[in-house]
């Protein structure tokens, strides 16, 4: 009997998954080896191809996509929210506008292909009007992709130091991505950020998506069944999330976010399948092209695998 390896977080979606022996066809077992930092895997996955599935940013799966490597996402999307609240500038800085951003140097937490990055700035081009190829994208950590090649008006010009710290030194007045406590004076750029998420859904339909997980590809080949399987598999573990989720007890931070965005959305805040997230899966893989960070533009169901394109969950 096959076992597989299947790092991904202890989210409350994957509790039936993990605490249930998950028998799949053709007898595939699934274990999940334990990451404090769930990246470190995806980066492993990418570069080693080191396990056999896994958990992956969804733009780190586009870019590895564009550079060929040898796994396929299934169409399930197990982090997600909406990022205006990832823009963050310094009070003191004269910027009031996200167009303000133009002619400035920003800063990256992390690398330049972070999901929540390539939404924040998705956020600044598309609602804002900003013009991303005239600020100057400074990253401070290099990409899950070693191949990736950063484009003309970005750099890794702050490699290896922290976002808090830049804004405290004055190198930066702007940053965008998910970093902690933004030290005192540095507040989201704009205004009633999460009502401002929601807002947008409501006029255009798109909910990002963040991670997703991947299979190998030759492990696809030779299990025909197996990406439908594990959507199947995922699909009743986060339905048994919902139904132990109390929604009226102390919820936990995850909990708490997802009945935010249940509220928020009117409905489910982790819809699986392609239908369910065409908009934003469409308008992410724009972004990736506009970011520069995939050559050309992937049509949805080129990205997903063969057996899952028409499964909701």
């Amino acid at each position: 009997m096959p076992t597989l390896t299947m790092p991904t977080r202890d989210y409350g979606l994957m509790l039936q998954m993990k605490e249930d022996v998950v028998e799949l066809n053709d007898d595939i077992q699934l274990e999940y080896p334990e990451f404090d930092n769930i990246l470190v895997a995806a980066r492993r996955m990418v570069r080693e191809l080191a396990f056999d599935i896994c958990e992956m940013p969804v733009t780190t799966y586009l870019c590895a996509r564009a550079h060929k490597k040898r796994f396929t996402a299934i169409p399930v999307f197990i982090t997600r929210n909406f990022h205006h609240a990832a823009i963050f500038h310094d009070t003191k800085s004269g910027i009031r506008h996200p167009r303000d951003l133009e002619g400035r140097t920003v800063g990256v937490n992390r690398g330049y292909t972070v999901t929540t990055g390539v939404w924040a700035r998705g956020v600044l081009q598309n609602e804002y009007g900003v013009n991303l190829d005239k600020v100057r994208w400074a990253a401070t950590d290099d990409e899950h992709v070693a191949e990736f090649e950063l484009p003309p008006n970005a750099s890794y010009l702050f490699k290896g130091r922290k976002i808090g710290d830049l804004f405290e030194t004055g190198d930066i007045d702007a940053a965008v991505g998910a970093f902690g406590a933004a030290p005192p004076g540095v507040e989201p750029l704009i205004p009633d950020a999460v009502e401002a998420g929601f807002a947008a859904y409501r006029k255009t339909g798109i909910y990002p998506v963040n991670h997703t997980i991947v299979v190998r590809d030759d492990l696809l080949e030779e299990y025909p069944g197996l990406a439908a399987d594990l959507f199947d598999a995922l699909t009743e573990s986060k339905g048994a999330y919902y139904g132990a989720l109390d929604r009226s007890g102390e919820l936990s931070e995850e909990d708490a976010l997802t009945v935010q965005l249940e509220t928020g959305l009117a409905g489910d805040p982790f819809p699986y399948g392609i239908e369910p997230n065409r908009r934003a899966l469409d308008a992410l893989a724009q972004m990736a092209v506009d970011q520069h960070i995939t050559p050309r533009r992937f049509e949805v169901e080129e990205l997903f695998a063969e057996g899952t394109l028409d499964l909701i969950g």
